[in-house]
């Protein structure tokens, strides 16, 4: 026997909203769970701020900083994303990755954003090997290439 499922009015993860029978205006609906992937998706922000920019455009997003003021207020760790005009407010989830546009950076989140230190280079020791430390050197620029590590 099959049981049907009961859905909220919105998705657990990404907080999309749901369509139900005979609802009216479903394309407000279906807008807004667009709008909210199209913002999510292959996330990148522009950086970091404890405010809202003076003059944002439509599918720029931002993380926003400790202690956030005017629109933001009461949102510290969140992601603001622009669309249609509006602000729309993201919870982080854990294992959620984004871009940091500002340093090139990618950030993930695992209760609180995290970019990994750029680790020391070698040096010192008894024993200089000159071709392990060559391709670490190697290894840590790509790295940083990457975004995974900062330069």
């Amino acid at each position: 026997m099959m049981t049907e499922a009961i859905f909220e009015s919105r998705t657990a993860r990404l907080d999309l909203p749901l369509l139900f029978a005979g609802q009216a205006q479903k394309e407000i609906h279906v807008n807004e769970a667009l709008a909210r992937i199209d913002a999510m998706l292959c996330l990148a922000v522009e950086g970091e701020a404890a405010r809202p920019p003076a003059s944002p455009s439509d599918g720029q997003a931002w993380l926003i900083a400790s202690s956030p003021s005017a629109e933001w207020a009461g949102r510290p760790g969140q992601i603001a994303a622009r669309q249609s005009g509006n602000w729309l407010f993201f919870r982080p989830q854990t294992g959620m990755q984004l871009l940091n546009r500002a340093n090139g950076q990618m950030q993930r989140f695992d209760g609180a954003w995290r970019i990994p230190a750029r680790p020391a280079l070698p040096s010192g020791g008894a024993t200089i090997d000159v071709e392990a430390r060559n391709a670490i050197v190697a290894i840590l620029q790509v790295m940083t290439t990457a975004g995974i590590i900062p330069a």
